[in-house]
């Protein structure tokens, strides 16, 4: 594992990039109620209505992108920056430069603004998806396996070059402390992704011959992750952040009391080739290895290493989901 051998100091000055996403919010809510931060500033490509600004919070309309970015660093004289923007699911006009642009680009861009004005401290939320999506994977990913995005899946291709970038910032530039979270499948009250579209169906898709086991992680404890790592807490380094143990589409299937509709892989290549091509689907042949080849994580450094263990286990992240959908009125789960 990359990583220094000491401390980072306790967060002072923090900003955050991609503020206004799913897991920014209740990032932003949490340390706008913390006393010991002097500053806190929320930066997002979006401007944030009126509404929904907090007392203590300095809102920068801002893309993660722009060279102005150090200037808003300087300004404010941030000492963390906690680095979330990012493409996870890309809108209907989007593109693959695009999303280049935001995840590589912005990421390179964080990072100089960072090394320019002497930041103590960076957090970056990356993905387990850099690992990559491969028929050799071992059955529990650690953070000392090579990171091998798949290129054909933008996502994590740009996930292991965001990675690779970090990696040599960090052998140039010691002195920038880093913290680099391997997340797994979140999973909260108000999450919809094209994951939990996947269990929302009338049977659950499985694919013969693989359990496409997944690791799923709360979305409280991913901020509590992060707000571990910059209350000066945990040792910096690269973690994989996901629950304990995993749940394949079998279980998963079972938990929902649905039949699982298993389909042989070459049949579900062939239909997805020929829905892409038609233009019925968005999802090409490709997808067939991002469902049966998950990169599953081991928590282990996480715990022992970094210090946090998250509150919930893959298990008991699914089950609190399944439990917030249904006081939500759209209950994924079929009744006995």
């Amino acid at each position: 594992m990359s990583a220094v051998a000491e401390k980072a100091p306790a967060a002072r000055r923090v900003l955050v990039t991609g503020a206004d996403g799913f897991l920014g919010r209740g990032l932003i809510e949490l340390l706008a109620q913390d006393t010991y931060l002097h500053h806190l500033v929320a930066v997002d490509v979006r401007e944030v209505p009126a509404d929904r600004r907090l007392a203590r919070v300095v809102y920068v309309q801002q893309d993660v992108r722009s060279a102005s970015l150090a200037n808003t660093v300087a300004l404010h004289g941030i000492d963390t920056v906690v680095h979330l923007a990012s493409i996870v699911t890309p809108g209907k006009g989007s593109n693959r430069a695009f999303e280049y642009a935001v995840d590589v680009g912005g990421t390179r861009n964080v990072i100089r603004a960072c090394l320019a004005h002497r930041v103590d401290h960076l957090v970056v939320s990356s993905s387990g998806a850099a690992y990559g999506y491969h028929a050799d994977n071992p059955a529990w990913l650690t953070e000392e396996h090579p990171l091998r995005g798949n290129e054909v899946f933008a996502y994590a291709h740009h996930k292991r070059l965001v990675e690779e970038m970090l990696a040599k910032a960090r052998a140039a530039h010691p002195e920038l402390h880093q913290t680099v979270l391997r997340i797994g499948t979140i999973l909260g009250e108000r999450v919809n992704n094209q994951i939990t579209a996947l269990f929302e169906k009338r049977r659950i898709l499985a694919i013969q011959g693989s359990d496409s086991p997944f690791v799923f992680v709360w979305d409280e404890d991913v901020t509590g992750a992060i707000l571990h790592a910059i209350s000066g807490r945990g040792l910096p380094g690269c973690y994989n952040l996901a629950g304990d143990g995993a749940l394949t589409l079998f279980e998963i299937a079972e938990r929902l009391n649905k039949k699982p509709r298993v389909l042989p892989a070459g049949l579900l290549r062939t239909a997805l080739r020929v829905g892409s091509a038609l233009g019925l689907s968005r999802y090409g042949p490709e997808q067939l290895d991002f469902l049966r080849y998950r990169p599953v994580l081991l928590n282990t450094a996480l715990k022992e290493r970094f210090g946090y263990t998250p509150r919930k286990t893959s298990a008991e992240a699914f089950e609190a989901f399944v439990a917030a959908r249904t006081a939500q009125g759209r209950s994924v789960r079929v009744a006995p």
